[in-house]
């Protein structure tokens, strides 16, 4: 604490302790624009809470996720709040990473989807409380669509996206048929393309964790993704994560755009978006094998099990993730912009229904996801668009290395399925999975 003034007199001691007192959270959390939101109004929290102040570190998708790992597994300490994801928790927990979490009756842990709830607990135990959660859709601009004498279906399969894509593309005037994730990380294309995999029939590993990249399956979702990305793709999509396809849809410059479903209601803002009123929604394809390209993700709020300020950290979070907090959302920005995806109770508020076109498909994508059998062959694994084990991070991080440089041209296909597989296969052989 810095003093800019000498102060005298038993009243000013008082104030001097009380702020000495104060505690200060330290919250790591990601760049997208719910997270933004958020810090905007936490003066509502603060002033509910003088004795706790709060210091941010926003940081992209890909940095946040490596800064949080090596600090909880290296005991560093330096945040009492995690932004983290359905991915970590399970992992985390088991490793007694982080603190489980309990709330007053007030908060109603039990309004919680199940499917966002299940993946964020352990053996029934809630480890981290749901900020928003998602699955992935396709959004689509319905006036290009009708200029192209197309109708989109609520259920679209991979041909008929493909077939829409190339139609609508107009590249001399910078409208792409399709802007999908090329930005390498485990949690960026890996996202993507594990999630599409599932619907070709592929999958990471087999029942005896041999890595499947050797496989048609994974030949045949490759090189249809990087086929209709150069044929409908923006240039330069390599770099495109969610950030940059989202900037890119709201410029009018995608035909479509598969991704999460929480870009729903900025690509529908007036205020951000440039085609608000000409998006419409469907399902994430299918090629008829039982399972769909959609995922399930939950950005949630955890505690370290190295901070010492537990106490004060529960009370932000609980703040954070409430039904008071969406209320308070919708009272300064409306119902559209509240986070959505985690309490069922927001699905059953006709104010966010009729303010939400998006919210049915947001529900549907969110319950047509099955972490527990992602694929259509068994795996030994549960997870969608990642496989809930430690080693799939980094193992993850280097496949979307070679897919991108797949994308960006710099290797083929077939060269890079080929690195997937020898280097899935060395980590896995080192880590003891296989021999």
């Amino acid at each position: 604490m810095t003093l800019k003034f000498l102060l005298y007199g038993a009243s000013c001691t008082f104030i001097l302790t009380a702020v000495a007192q104060a505690e200060t959270l330290t919250i790591a959390t990601v760049n997208n624009g719910d997270m933004i939101r958020m810090q905007k109004l936490t003066g509502d929290f603060t002033a509910k809470n003088p004795d706790i102040e709060l210091e941010w570190v926003t940081l992209e998708e890909n940095v946040l996720r490596q800064r949080v790992t090596t600090d909880i597994a290296t005991k560093g300490g330096q945040f009492d709040i995690m932004t983290i994801g359905t991915y970590e928790v399970p992992i985390w927990a088991k490793q007694d990473w982080l603190v489980p979490l309990e709330f007053d009756a007030s908060y109603d842990v039990d309004d919680i989807l199940p499917a966002i709830r299940g993946g964020l607990s352990v053996d029934g135990t809630l480890y981290a409380a749901p900020f928003y959660g998602e699955s992935s859709m396709v959004m689509y601009r319905t006036d290009l669509f009708e200029q192209a004498g197309l109708t989109m279906p609520d259920a679209p399969t991979w041909d008929f996206i493909a077939d829409a894509a190339r139609k609508v593309t107009d590249k001399d005037n910078e409208i792409f048929g399709v802007c999908l994730r090329g930005k390498a990380g485990w949690g960026e294309n890996m996202a993507f393309l594990t999630a599409t995999a599932n619907s070709f029939g592929a999958r990471w590993f087999d029942e005896d964790w041999n890595p499947q990249f050797d496989q048609q399956a994974w030949s045949d979702t490759l090189n249809f993704y990087l086929d209709l990305m150069k044929d409908a793709g923006p240039p330069g999509a390599s770099s495109n994560g969610f950030n940059e396809n989202l900037a890119l849809f709201q410029s009018g410059k995608c035909g479509m755009w598969i991704d999460a479903t929480v870009a729903a209601s900025f690509v529908t803002n007036p205020n951000d978006s440039t085609v608000a009123d000409k998006v419409g929604f469907a399902l994430a394809p299918d090629n008829g094998l039982g399972k769909r390209g959609n995922w399930l993700w939950a950005w949630s709020l955890a505690i370290p099990a190295g901070s010492a300020k537990i106490d004060a950290a529960k009370k932000f979070i609980a703040w954070a993730t409430s039904k008071e907090y969406t209320e308070l959302v919708a009272s300064t920005e409306g119902w559209a912009n509240v986070p959505p995806g985690t309490r069922t109770s927001l699905y059953e508020n006709a104010a966010y229904l009729e303010a939400a076109p998006f919210a049915q498909m947001t529900l549907d994508s969110i319950n047509s996801a099955d972490p527990t059998s992602p694929t259509v062959d068994p795996v030994p694994y549960v997870g969608v668009q990642f496989v809930a084990i430690p080693e799939f991070q980094g193992i993850a991080t280097s496949v979307g290395q070679q897919f991108a440089a797949a994308l960006a041209g710099s290797m083929s296909a077939e060269e890079a399925l080929e690195a997937a597989q020898k280097l899935t296969e060395r980590e896995m052989k080192r880590a003891g999975y296989i021999k």
